[in-house]
């Protein structure tokens, strides 16, 4: 019988939620842990720097955006008509999920040295394939989710 340890996250209600810029919702990082599942072993401290560079890539990218909202009357992602989903527009949970995929994409690149540790000579390269593999799939998400949240198309394709 053998053990496998796990950390535990930190304990509720002791994570503090992210603030934003005001226009876009903050972030709640219990709620990221429990839907995205991330244990312990990202430290309260990493995850908190992993969701403000998370909110100040996406934020920047969605300036023009955000402007473009602001301009016709909507002081908030809030207040920009969308459909709801269980109460929620679906335009903040499209940039919740933007703001996951970055974080999760961050911490895959971040932790790479326990995911790459083969148990095994010419593992290596299929460990890291792996990595790759996971991380482009955030990164897929992410586009994707910003593309959604401002109603472009999801692939851009021209003829040569």
């Amino acid at each position: 019988m053998s053990f496998i340890a796990t950390a535990n996250p930190p304990a509720a209600c002791t994570e503090p939620v992210v603030a934003n810029d005001g226009f876009w919702p903050d972030i709640n990082r219990e709620q990221l842990r429990k839907d995205i599942r991330l244990d312990g072993t990202v430290t309260a401290e990493r995850l908190h720097l992993a969701i403000e560079a998370a909110m100040w890539s996406i934020n920047a990218e969605l300036q023009a955006w955000q402007d473009e909202q602001i301009a016709t009357g909507h002081a908030t992602l809030g207040d920009v008509p969308a459909k709801q989903l269980a109460g929620e527009s679906v335009k903040a949970r499209q940039y919740r999920r933007a703001i996951y995929s970055h974080v999760q994409a961050q911490l895959a690149e971040a932790y790479r040295d326990m995911d790459t540790l083969p148990q095994g000579a010419g593992k290596e390269p299929r460990v890291l394939s792996a990595l790759e593999v996971r991380v482009d799939g955030f990164n897929q998400q992410l586009r994707w989710a910003i593309a959604d949240l401002q109603d472009k198309p999801r692939t851009i394709v021209e003829l040569l």
